[in-house]
């Protein structure tokens, strides 16, 4: 048993005479006097029925917990939130998905701060439960790390491995007549054969990435798939670890730090991952109290060549990834081009580089991840834009592509339902530049993924003749000229707002810039009379409208005079 430390917060909720009545009720809960005079480790379970991606998370807790008991610990799990991007995406659900990764950092911080406990293993999957936890794990400064669920196993579709992406796309096929309903159902029976998360680069195993190369998770902890037996031997190393982390004293606060981010944002961009790392890695340094600013990210990338093959813009899926020598792998050949700090600290007590250098090296002849002197491309995924339409920034994904510059006519949406609605009507044409606005994280509320719209769009294949901006987000699924993240945003009045129909818009991603041609007085005329559109919706979604800041900080919740 772990030697007691009269310093770790569960000895003031259950020492003492006077805390016979706390005792008593966890008594009634299972837990034993032995138990109590362990280290008090939470295990913070995202687990949910209504998507794959968190399913098998019920079962990895036993395992975790096993490793935590026989570290010397005891385990006391709880329950946290998910929303399924996947299932929400081009409904008002999908309003829900980031406002839910506030609420996930909020309950994990309640319950640990609620229950004095001494460390904690978060569990998830679903894009917003990894971003969430550690935004919690920084911000309540305990021990512990995060264990991803892993990635689903690829379905097979006659003769090929698919993923998700691929039914987005199909109904885009499908609208466009060059697939047959029969063929569009088969496929979408097949897409995701069980439990674990969407299988391609996408947000889910970019933060899942992200936060193994931050030292928030151990290092190829999470690439096991969900379904794989290895996973159990997995959380039970990982439960263990997480009784040392709490016998060491080993904070967050020790190992997050301006490093440790830009190596998670060198990581971001050297697997061609979403776009969607650059709001959550903001959201996690402010919790950290890390100075990071949305314009690092385009440093980064200038340096860092896209050197991992996977999908959406790649070949392979994230299991290919695994077999070929996991993130280890990434950031060794990252820490050969002097791409990394490989002296960054990590939960573990090593360091990135020292994890990197003991993992299994993977088979010789893989192709997965390549050196870094021969890229796919010579900078990383995704780049930020800057100017008359983005004055704070803009998102732009690159990697798969090699179309940097488009100029065409405006067609302005005032929401994504309008869009896909004339997307669907066959009403988009080869130039245009697409528009969906009022869709950030106040005027959505929610900040919602444009995959539905996305996707149709490349399904009908015009995927490399029809660009898209919005003051929203895109999956990290999506594929082509992507223009995301605008900000400022339409319902605070950004510039974004004032564009019509046919105003000719330029993106420009060598110039990092993003503009349109309309003489100034016309423009002024337009900022007079414009009005925002508030949508309520009533309920959390806003007072999450009320609070939410821009995309360009992290879409985090700033109170007034925060």
């Amino acid at each position: 048993m772990a030697e007691v430390d009269p310093g770790w917060p569960s000895r003031k909720l259950v020492e003492g005479r006077e805390r016979a009545a706390a005792r008593a009720m966890l008594h009634g809960a299972g837990f034993s006097r032995e138990d109590l005079s362990r280290p008090l480790i939470g295990v913070a379970n995202s687990w949910i029925e209504t998507m794959p991606c968190n399913l098998g998370l019920r079962t990895l807790a036993d395992h975790v917990k096993r490793g935590i008991r026989a570290a010397g610990g005891t385990p006391m799990e709880f329950n946290t939130i998910a929303v399924s991007d996947g299932v929400a995406m081009g409904t008002e659900g999908m309003k829900a998905s980031l406002i839910s990764r506030e609420v996930i950092a909020d309950s994990i911080e309640l319950v640990c701060r609620g229950h004095l406990l001494d460390g904690v293993v978060c569990l998830v999957g679903c894009d917003k439960t990894i971003p969430g936890a550690a935004m919690a794990l920084a911000r309540i400064d305990l021990p512990g790390c995060l264990l991803y669920g892993g990635s689903i196993m690829p379905g097979r579709f006659r003769g090929r491995d698919v993923t998700i992406l691929d039914v987005f796309e199909a109904v885009g096929a499908a609208e466009a007549g060059a697939i047959d309903e029969e063929e569009l159902a088969e496929l979408e029976q097949v897409a995701c054969p069980g439990a674990g998360a969407c299988g391609g680069q996408f947000t889910a195993n970019t933060m899942a990435m992200a936060v193994e190369l931050l030292g928030l998770a151990p290092l190829q902890s999470g690439g096991v798939p969900a379904t794989d037996p290895d996973k159990a031997r997995v959380g039970g190393a990982v439960g263990e670890a997480a009784v040392q982390m709490v016998l060491a004293g080993r904070r967050p606060s020790t190992y997050l730090n301006r490093s440790s981010f830009l190596n998670a944002v060198a990581g971001a961009m050297a697997s061609g991952g979403s776009t969607n790392a650059v709001l959550h890695l903001l959201a996690i340094a402010r919790e950290a109290g890390v100075d990071l600013h949305i314009d690092d990210f385009d440093e980064v990338s200038r340096r860092t060549p896209w050197i991992a093959d996977l999908k959406p813009g790649g070949r392979f899926n994230a299991v290919d990834l695994t077999r070929a020598g996991g993130v280890a792998l990434l950031v060794r050949r990252l820490l050969d081009g002097g791409l990394l700090d490989g002296g960054a600290s990590t939960c573990t007590g090593a360091t990135l580089g020292e994890s990197a250098r003991r993992a299994e090296p993977g088979p010789a002849d893989q192709e997965v991840v390549r050196e870094v002197s021969s890229p796919l491309a010579e900078t990383g995924g995704t780049l930020i834009l800057h100017g008359q339409l983005a004055p704070e920034g803009a998102v732009v994904k690159v990697a798969g592509h090699l179309w940097r510059r488009h100029q065409g006519p405006a067609r302005v949406f005032d929401s994504e339902e309008e869009c896909m609605a004339a997307v669907a009507r066959r009403e988009v044409s080869a130039g245009d530049v697409v528009v969906v606005r009022y869709e950030g994280p106040k005027g959505g509320p929610g900040m919602r993924e444009m995959l539905g719209v996305t996707a149709a769009i490349v399904g009908q294949g015009l995927g490399d003749s029809v660009a898209l901006i919005t003051d929203g987000r895109f999956s990290g699924a999506t594929h082509g000229l992507m223009v995301g993240h605008v900000a400022p945003e339409a319902e605070v009045g950004g510039p974004i707002a004032l564009l019509q129909d046919g105003d000719l818009v330029t993106i420009d991603v060598e110039q990092r810039s993003l503009s349109v041609e309309v003489p100034e007085e016309e423009w002024e005329r337009r900022r007079t009379s414009w009005r925002a559109k508030r949508r309520r919706l009533g309920g959390a979604f806003d007072r999450y409208q009320l609070l939410v800041g821009s995309a360009a900080r992290g879409a985090v919740l700033e109170p007034p005079g925060s």
